[in-house]
């Protein structure tokens, strides 16, 4: 199973999800999607926004589990 870890990832940095919206210019229910983990496919667009927002490398957003 994949799963986003954006939660733990924003909590780590003290960046709010609205923070992260304004930042990207990616809409907040979206945002606030990705940040509950309630996506079911996965935008490459959205993550390269947040990657680059946040300075993280994709693996710092995603994680597999068995």
């Amino acid at each position: 199973m994949i799963r986003l870890t954006l939660d733990k990832y924003l909590d780590q940095q003290g960046i709010t999800r609205y923070e992260l919206a304004k930042r990207t210019g990616i809409r907040f229910q979206i945002v606030d999607n990705y940040y509950k983990n309630r996506v079911v496919r996965y935008d490459s667009d959205v993550l390269d926004r947040i990657c680059r927002a946040l300075a993280c490398d994709i693996s710092d957003l995603i994680e597999y589990q068995p």
